[in-house]
């Protein structure tokens, strides 16, 4: 059988798809998001850092050895890195990048990161604060203008934990239009003044994407940059990440392709359009840009040590709701925090900080356990391999941490 660039056989499956942005869809247990040791994060003012070379060491042989039958089955496709302190333990693609021209999948192929853009979105928003430009704090009223009386309330910190109580416009009617036509972060602000508060700010917890589209436009405001620019300018750029960026333009971009799998067959999704969640999930990355992101942030080299602790505390109100039967999530600030490893078997306790991401054909996880330092990354561009991908990342995990090697999700 032929071989990718990433090692691995190539693969031809049935693709399962559907159109919706990911980031709320695993619920876990949570519990308390302890600081990054020391040793990890060193407390200074975060100065960004020169890309280090990779250091590969396989080292993870149970996970190989799934993800090898998982490919030859026609169970995966996409593209997956582990990594323990300064060591790659697993990285490796599997399938396609583009069926209809027969692309293989590469290490360096780059993916819609969908849900997990929120985190940049947050960074962005918190580096702004390091700099004295804002505070979580301010109403939103300061950087939106003219402002409805109804979001006089609203701060910064409920747009990035979902607290606002501004609705999610993927879920007003009418929206389906929206999502073929291109906007920017101007036209979506306004669309977002034209419904009211569906609670009190801070009262409760709702997942919102036009919450994030509404912290890249004060991002705009507070630094006098394009939101696009900034984020090159302030965190690709000087990181490094040649292979990331944002589409807010509909452009090339270089990004393969996703895929849904609809009753008459396999079907290619093309349209991503996420210029309508610019600041929600439009950037796009690769494993390795995205492993120099996760030591970036989670070492202390883009955030001061008080607006990190910021974007990790739970700010969800405490009389938050069980998820489906199970203790919630912490709601960080892009970011939640569970002991993801209850949902499979055998079990582990690990607290992880994550994202999910879901958009036109892909289906992503980011997970970082900060206690031994473990990136995980799981990049598929096939929707419907949510199991597959949540699975694959507590294996992943679980091996890391030297933990029992997880067969099975929990049901």
């Amino acid at each position: 059988m032929p071989r990718t660039p990433g090692g691995h056989p190539r693969l031809v499956l049935g693709v399962l798809g559907a159109l919706i942005l990911g980031g709320a869809v695993w619920a876990g247990f949570s519990t308390s998001v302890k600081p990054v040791s020391d040793a990890v994060r060193a407390a200074t003012s975060p100065e960004t850092p020169p890309r280090p070379p990779l250091v590969v060491v396989e080292d993870l042989p149970q996970l190989a050895a799934r993800l090898e039958r998982e490919g030859a089955a026609g169970r995966f496709m996409g593209g997956v890195l582990v990594a323990k302190g300064d060591r790659v333990l697993f990285r490796q693609v599997y399938g396609e990048a583009n069926y209809e021209q027969g692309r293989p999948l590469k290490l360096d192929s780059r993916f819609r990161l969908a849900s997990i853009s929120k985190q940049f979105t947050a960074t962005a928003i918190l580096r702004l604060q390091d700099e004295g430009k804002l505070s979580v704090s301010d109403p939103v009223c300061k950087w939106i203008q003219p402002c409805p009386k109804a979001w006089e309330s609203v701060r910064i910190s409920h747009l990035l934990s979902h607290t606002s109580g501004i609705p999610d416009l993927m879920a007003r009617p009418g929206w389906g239009m929206r999502r073929t036509t291109p906007a920017t972060l101007d036209e979506l602000t306004e669309d977002s003044k034209r419904f009211g508060l569906q609670f009190a700010p801070g009262t409760k917890v709702r997942y919102d994407n036009a919450g994030f589209n509404l912290a890249a436009a004060i991002v705009e405001k507070a630094s006098g940059r394009p939101y696009q620019a900034y984020m090159r300018e302030t965190f690709f750029g000087p990181l490094g990440m040649k292979d990331s960026g944002l589409d807010l333009d509909g452009g090339d971009h270089g990004v393969i392709m996703g895929y849904a799998n609809f009753p008459a067959g396999l079907a290619a999704q093309p349209n991503a359009n996420t210029s309508i969640v610019a600041g929600a999930g439009a950037v796009y990355s690769t494993l390795d840009d995205l492993l120099v992101w996760q030591r970036a942030l989670h070492r202390g080299a883009l955030l001061k040590p008080f607006s990190y602790q910021q974007m990790l505390a739970d700010h969800a109100p405490a009389d938050t709701p069980k998820e489906r039967g199970h203790p919630r999530r912490d709601w960080g600030y892009g970011v939640f925090a569970n002991r993801l490893g209850d949902q499979v078997r055998p079990s582990f306790q690990d607290r992880q900080i994550y994202h999910t991401g879901s958009w036109g054909g892909f289906r992503n996880l980011m997970l970082y356990q900060p206690e031994a330092d473990v990136t995980v990354i799981v990049l598929s561009n096939n929707y419907h391999l949510r199991d597959q991908v949540f699975l694959i990342s507590q294996q992943a995990m679980a091996e890391a941490l030297g933990r029992d090697f997880p067969t099975t999700l929990a049901r």
